[in-house]
């Protein structure tokens, strides 16, 4: 019933009619609890009281289904204003974003020039921008898009999904150009010729691709609310005296808080990924399909 379940709330994410009636008719269902606004000043609050308690941010604008040059520009034009928004605050933040919507199924040359004005802003501001991995049919592009960036820029970062079964090869390998990677378990729904079928392979996966990019010396975000994976890797940096500065643990906006205020109060370095925009629908259905039983949560919040 649970797979079940996951799998509808999947293939709604993906579904273009719902996408709109989001837009439309702005959050809904309890969605706040995950996604801190639909604008910039109102993610910059949610960021704001973060770092009050001690923890970083991420900013993502949502957005997945980019239809015209128009909308690809636009977006990028957004992801520009969001860094003049982190820089004039003075927040503690940085900037996610995917390439779909920027423009990657439009064309490979119209991404790759939306990508370098939000790059070279970034630079010239001092701050640092993680492009999201989304399903395994924009993967090879991704990756592609983001070693082309780094021939020029610093401060860019990608993420690797363990749920794939190429994964920790690719760790390996973008680990000798010194990656800043954020290493997550995958929230896609894939097919299992290209992907771990069984949570545990994916979990002992997701174990060796942090231990081997620690233990190379690289940077990197280990993003997971597991407290199970939390404990080993803390034990693998402890027993290999890995310094804070070197990691950091992330997590998702409105979800293990607690966990979330445990790990500040050890010490750790803590980054906590903001959404916002009036495209949610995607984001929170996949939220949903995580943990369905966040769906009780949307029913009581119908209900009222």
């Amino acid at each position: 019933m649970e797979k079940l379940l996951r799998t509808m709330l999947q293939s709604l994410g993906a579904n273009r009619t719902a996408h709109r009636l989001a837009r439309k008719y702005g959050l809904r269902f309890g969605a706040s609890r995950f996604v801190a606004g639909e604008t910039i000043a109102q993610s910059l609050l949610a960021v704001q009281t973060l770092n009050r308690q001690g923890k970083m941010a991420t900013l993502d604008h949502l957005g997945e289904f980019v239809s015209t040059l128009e909308e690809a520009n636009e977006a990028a034009a957004m992801c520009i204003r969001t860094l003049d928004a982190i820089a004039s605050s003075g927040v503690q933040a940085n900037l996610s974003l995917k390439l779909t919507s920027l423009g990657l199924d439009l064309g490979q040359e119209l991404c790759l020039a939306n990508m370098l004005r939000i790059i070279e802003r970034a630079d010239q501001l001092g701050l640092f921008v993680r492009i999201d991995m989304e399903d395994y049919t924009h993967f090879e592009r991704t990756l592609g898009m983001y070693r082309e960036l780094r021939k020029t820029y610093a401060n860019v970062g990608i993420v690797i999904q363990a749920y794939l079964y190429r994964s920790l090869q690719d760790v390996e390998d973008l680990g000798e150009m010194d990656a800043n990677l954020r290493l997550v378990k995958g929230a896609y729904k894939e097919s299992p010729k290209v992907a771990f079928p069984q949570k545990t392979d994916v979990d002992n996966q997701f174990l060796a691709m942090i231990q081997k990019h620690l233990a190379g010396g690289h940077y990197t975000a280990i993003a997971t609310h597991d407290a199970a994976i939390i404990t080993q890797a803390k034990q693998f940096i402890a027993e290999r005296r890995i310094p804070n500065e070197q990691f950091e643990f992330q997590m998702l906006y409105g979800i293990a808080e607690d966990l979330q205020n445990q790990l500040v109060a050890e010490g750790y370095r803590v980054r906590i990924y903001v959404p916002f925009g009036v495209d949610w629908f995607g984001y929170f259905m996949r939220r949903l399909a995580e943990r369905p039983a966040n769906v009780w949560f949307v029913l009581k919040n119908i209900v009222r």
